[in-house]
Parts: C-alpha cells; sequence; structure tokens
C-alpha cells in the first residue's frame, strides 16, 4: 500500500508544482536552507506514518528539513503555545483540534492565510463548505484542515451479533440498549457496562444534547440553555444511568487509555469516542469491532455530529523564513494525496472532497466496512460552534457534568450555577 501511495504522491506533486508554477510566489519561496519545527498530538502508534510523510515531503523540498515533536494532548498544545506566543519563541508550525480556531482567530494569533492561498492557486474548495468554515474566522483562513474525524460509538460486534443487540439510533432507544448490553455480577456490581461517555472531553458526548434541541449557546449570544428542560432532561438520563450500573463517565487523569482498556478487556460493550481511532480500536481487540453513529432525532433520520480532529496552523509571530517552509508542509500535509494516505493508516476521513473520488479510497472503504457506514453519513457532520469563548464554556459544561455523574451534585443547581458562569463569559465577547 505504501508503495503505491508513494506513486500517487509522486505523480500529484509533479502535477501541483506545475500549476503553482503560474503564480506569483517569489514572496514566499524558499531560497535557503532552514529547519522547521512542528508541534503535534499524535500518539505513538501514529509515528511511523508520520515519519514517512515528513521524509517523503523533504525529498520534494530538500531545502526544508522539518522536526516534528510530540507534545501531548490538544490541550497540553494549546497551552504551551499561548506560552511560547507569549515569549516570541514559537515552532514554525502547530497541530490544533477543530476546537481552537475561532478563539486564535478571535485573538489574532495565527497567520492569515489566504496570500498564501492566492499566490499559489492551492484549491481551498476542495475542502467544501462545511470545513472551510470550521477553519477560517471572521471571512479569512486561518488553519487548514488535514485530520478529520466525528463522533461514534464503538461496540463489540461479536458479543452484539451473538446477543443480538442492535445500536440505539435515538436517544429514548438508548435505556432499552444498555439494559440489554450491560451484565451485571451476582452480587449487582457491573460485569460488563453497556456503554462509556467519555468525558474527558466535552466533544464526545455533547451530540447527545444536540440532537435533543440544547443549545450551549443561543441565538442571541449572550446566554445558554444549558440548565433548561431539554438538557436537564438529558443530564437525569444519563446521571439514572450511571447511577444504575449501565454507563460510566470516564474523567479524569488516564480516562481515554482506561477506557479503551476496558473495552477491549471485555468491560464495556461500546464506547464513545472518535472516528479517528478505528484503527487503534480493531488492532487492539480480539473480537470484532463495529462502529455506529451517535443516537440521532427522534425522527430516526436526521442525525447531528460535529467535525472533529485536526487543524495546522502558523503563528503569526513567526518570521517569515519560518512561514513560507511552513506553508510549504502545510501544502503537503493538506494535499489530496496525503490525505489518502492518513486515512488508510488511521480511522480519519480525507479533508479533500477530490480523494472521495478514487478508485483507491474505494478500495480503503471495502477493506473497512464499518468506516464505510459512517462516511456515508459524512454529510450530517456539522462545523464546530465558531464563538471564541465555545471551548471555555463548554468545558465548564463537563466540570459540571463531572459533579453531578461521579460526585452526585443536585442536577438542576448544578445546572443553574453552570448557566450562570456562562453567561458572565459571554458578557464578555
Amino acid at each position: 500500500m505504501k508503495k503505491r501511495i508513494s506513486l500517487i504522491v509522486a505523480l500529484l506533486m509533479m502535477l501541483s508544482v506545475v500549476g503553482v508554477a503560474t503564480a506569483d510566489t517569489s514572496r514566499y519561496d524558499v531560497t535557503e536552507p532552514i529547519t522547521i519545527t512542528w508541534w503535534h498530538a499524535h500518539e505513538d502508534q501514529w509515528h511511523e506514518y508520520l515519519n514517512y510523510m515528513v521524509e517523503r515531503f523533504q525529498e520534494q523540498n530538500p531545502l526544508i528539513t522539518v522536526e516534528p515533536v510530540y507534545i501531548g494532548s490538544y490541550a497540553e498544545i494549546n497551552s504551551q503555545l499561548i506560552a511560547a506566543i507569549a515569549a516570541g519563541d514559537v515552532p514554525a508550525l502547530a497541530t490544533a483540534n477543530t476546537s481552537y480556531p475561532a478563539s486564535y482567530g478571535a485573538n489574532g494569533i495565527v497567520e492569515i492565510l489566504d496570500p498564501y492561498i492566492e499566490a499559489y492557486n492551492f484549491d481551498i474548495a476542495d475542502f467544501g463548505e462545511g470545513l472551510i468554515a470550521s477553519t477560517s474566522y471572521d471571512g479569512k483562513q486561518i488553519v487548514l484542515p488535514y485530520l478529520i474525524s466525528t463522533q461514534v460509538m464503538y461496540y463489540n460486534k461479536t458479543m452484539a451479533d451473538a446477543e443480538g443487540i442492535e445500536m440505539p439510533k435515538t436517544f429514548d432507544e438508548f435505556e432499552a440498549f444498555l439494559e440489554k448490553a450491560t451484565v451485571f455480577n451476582e452480587d449487582g456490581t457491573t460485569a460488563r457496562y453497556g456503554t462509556v461517555f467519555g468525558g474527558w472531553d466535552y466533544w464526545y458526548y455533547e451530540t447527545l444534547f444536540m440532537n435533543n434541541g440544547v443549545d450551549v449557546i443561543l441565538e442571541d449570544g449572550f446566554s445558554t440553555d444549558l440548565n433548561g428542560e431539554a438538557s436537564v432532561y438529558v443530564t437525569t438520563k444519563m446521571k439514572e444511568w450511571i447511577d444504575k450500573g449501565y454507563a460510566y463517565y470516564a474523567y479524569g487523569t488516564g480516562a481515554s487509555g482506561n477506557m479503551r482498556q476496558l473495552f477491549w478487556d471485555g468491560g464495556a460493550f461500546s464506547v464513545f469516542h472518535t472516528s479517528s481511532l478505528f484503527d487503534t480500536y480493531v488492532q487492539n481487540s480480539d473480537f470484532e469491532v463495529g462502529m455506529a453513529w451517535l443516537p440521532g432525532g427522534e425522527d430516526g433520520v436526521s442525525f447531528k455530529s460535529e467535525v472533529g480532529g485536526a487543524t495546522i496552523l502558523i503563528p503569526k509571530v513567526a518570521s517569515q523564513k519560518q512561514k513560507n517552509a511552513a506553508w510549504q508542509f502545510m501544502m503537503f500535509m493538506a494535499s489530496p494525496e496525503i490525505n489518502l494516505y492518513w486515512a488508510d493508516q488511521t480511522g480519519y476521513f480525507p479533508t479533500r472532497q477530490s480523494v472521495m473520488a478514487t478508485p483507491e479510497y474505494a478500495e480503503y472503504l471495502e477493506r473497512k466496512p464499518a468506516m464505510a457506514n459512517i462516511v456515508s453519513m459524512a454529510g450530517w457532520i456539522n462545523p464546530r460552534n465558531q464563538h471564541p469563548a465555545y471551548d471555555s464554556i463548554a468545558n465548564e459544561w463537563r466540570h459540571a457534568l463531572a459533579l453531578i455523574f461521579n460526585e452526585g451534585a443536585p442536577i438542576q443547581a448544578t445546572l443553574d450555577n453552570l448557566a450562570q458562569t456562562v453567561e458572565e463569559i459571554l458578557e464578555d465577547y
């Protein structure tokens, strides 16, 4: 597969060079050797593929040396990037989760990419309107998407087939699903959870609320209905399921790894996670892994989800030489051929519409039928909320739910306090 992808990379990169030659790129060309640093969040299991791509880029761009540096989670990159910007000592490139661009754009800390896009005739339209909206701010392109995912439920398909368990299509079907998927010990403790909610990141469960009519930020931009009737209903049901031992809210240090291991060990029938980890789940399981869309609207047809994954950015305070080299790498990482390579090695979607029409991608979906089911519903994937305060607000929400689910805090009072905090945050914007 790598040889085939390499041929595709070589051919398409040659074609892209022909297109670039007609544009005025003199201001952004790299004319002397330079080494740039790229901060990323890609875990060990992806380093082989990441290094392969860096090597391919450097073969085609011999003046540029890219040093990839694993920083940690998206949150850790965000914290370190803000500190580096304040200190004036930044990497040329950084990976950012799709939840961060709006705040970066509002604070003017990333390079506006429109001049580079125009100079190189970069086909930004190939990303589609949803991804462009997710990676722009105030009508300006500020980051590029290169790894795109969405929220899914992984489940033990071997168990599902043996026990006749069907994945729920609506929130109202969820309780019956949990009752059937959960197994208890003789002493009443849980031997197998029906599901695990990924509580270390609000992105993993927020569509349960969205699909039941909850708006974290209302249209007026100054208020929320996180303490409203619909939010209280969903929160109450989740709390009931957790208290009954049907589910638990994975929260705190190590929550992601612990949840995955519980699933692999047979201690959870299903988990809420990102489609990008499809290969990781499959490779570590001794059973067949299924992947299902999160429960959607009560009509059984509408299934809202949100775009996830990674974008790549250039800090505004980087030197122009850094920016020029970084832009070359950004174009490479966001190119159709590298999207296809990433998709084949991980569980991410290609970010370029042109990739989805290729025979190679069709063959990839044939090998990964569970991914095909998710990709077929990709039209339901929505841009993340672009309000610059959304990430801060949603994390306050996440902490409030942890108090309710894990510490027994009263639901209505806790959500009322949350709403007050949210509206105080919104007053500053």
